[in-house]
């Protein structure tokens, strides 16, 4: 079992594009917290692929040959800590994308994402995590997981405030990316973005870079999603005081970014900041600078 700080708990090379917003002011408003997926989320594709259970305390999305599922919430954040537990395709996954992700839409998006790689069977699954900033993403990280995410639920959250992105798994950090705008470093603090899950087809990378491709034949894929929970700030087009809650300026402790470091070394399978062939004029500028 990994080991993490006290003080943290709390009660893609491609994206899947998001929905375009239409942002219509430039604040926020209250903080709040969902459980009913029928309440907090609006099904936008594949709908026949998505089942509400337990009266929408539970959502399963599925995709087959003809289409996925994805369902966004109908609230936009600007800062929060969204936590979501997700239990993922059982079996033979190779080709499929079962994701989990912020977005702001446009053009000039911004980005969070957690994105599950389908597997053979008797593999581990990959974590793939990217963030977008004003349209930029390219700052992969993928991990291979320390458990069966088939088996039951575990949970994925995502602390986004002004001065950084903490990623968890069960309330392990595995990854931070720090607001460093006073360096030259775009950072999403300015666009409201909505929650997302989904699941989709793309063998053309998904598995072993696109080697390894969809198997139809065990379809439906399905993945199961609930608890979601959102402490948040949510845009509702006027500025308003969203208080001043812990996870607003919510950072590592030493004890954290020791767990975070080990979490990168032992289970870090790919790091864009170590990627020299892809970047043989040097490494992006966030990677050059002190944590």
């Amino acid at each position: 079992m990994l080991i993490t700080s006290t003080n943290m708990s709390s009660s893609s090379p491609l994206w899947f594009p998001c929905r375009l917003l239409l942002l219509s002011s430039i604040f926020m408003a209250s903080t709040v917290r969902g459980n009913n997926f029928n309440k907090d989320f609006d099904v936008v594709w594949g709908n026949s692929n998505a089942k509400m259970l337990n009266k929408g305390h539970v959502v399963e999305l599925s995709l087959n040959r003809e289409l996925g599922s994805r369902i966004q919430s109908k609230n936009r954040y600007l800062f929060g800590r969204i936590d979501l537990q997700i239990k993922l395709v059982r079996g033979e996954s190779a080709g499929t994308i079962t994701s989990f992700y912020m977005c702001s839409g446009g053009a000039m998006h911004d980005e969070v994402d957690f994105e599950f790689l389908g597997n053979v069977s008797g593999e581990p699954y990959i974590l793939h995590t990217n963030i977008f900033s004003h349209g930029k993403g390219d700052r992969e990280q993928q991990f291979s997981l320390w458990f069966d995410p088939t088996e039951d639920f575990h949970t994925y959250s995502m602390l986004w405030n002004p001065r950084n992105i903490i990623l968890f798994i069960d309330e392990t950090p595995i990854r931070v990316f720090k607001n460093n705008e006073a360096f030259g470093v775009p950072f999403p603090a300015k666009q409201p973005m909505r929650v997302f899950a989904s699941i989709w087809d793309a063998d053309d990378w998904a598995t072993q870079g696109g080697r390894i491709k969809t198997d139809w034949s065990k379809a439906p894929f399905t993945a199961s999603y609930k608890n979601f929970k959102a402490k948040a700030c949510v845009w509702k087009g006027k500025r308003h005081d969203c208080g001043n809650p812990a996870w607003l300026n919510q950072q590592l402790d030493w004890l954290s970014w020791m767990t975070m470091n080990w979490v990168q070394m032992n289970y870090m399978v790919y790091d864009y900041c170590s990627d020299d062939k892809r970047f043989p004029r040097g490494f992006p500028l966030e990677c050059r600078l002190p944590n």
